[in-house]
């Protein structure tokens, strides 16, 4: 037996081995303490499960675009010292011109406004 198929087996059991241990030594027995929301020592105001806006998530993406985006970017200053930078230069202006004009889209549809 080589030592990839060794590792592949032994982790495999040791995983299998902890999950049934977690599953064996478990206690399932929720009480209503447990299952009531938290809400800092206070009984509960309202229902903990009302929906959340969809402009939350909006916020969420598009602040995962831009961070994305400036992943992205981040080796911008090494890239300009290759031999034909210009072919660089030239799609990092096409794709902060396509996000600019995502942003200024959203912008114009009222997508970034709270209130209505």
């Amino acid at each position: 037996m080589n030592m990839i198929t060794f590792m592949i087996a032994l982790s495999l059991a040791l995983s299998i081995a902890l999950t049934a241990l977690n599953f064996w030594l478990a206690q399932m027995t929720p009480d209503s303490e447990k299952l009531s929301p938290y809400e800092c020592g206070f009984d509960p105001l309202g229902s903990a499960r009302l929906p959340f806006s969809i402009r939350f998530f909006l916020v969420a993406i598009l602040f995962l675009l831009f961070d994305l985006e400036i992943a992205l970017l981040l080796p911008l200053p090494w890239a300009t010292q290759l031999q034909d930078p210009t072919t660089t230069l030239t799609w990092t202006s096409i794709l902060i011109l396509l996000l600019t004009l995502g942003l200024v889209y959203e912008w114009v549809q009222g997508g970034l406004e709270w209130a209505e």
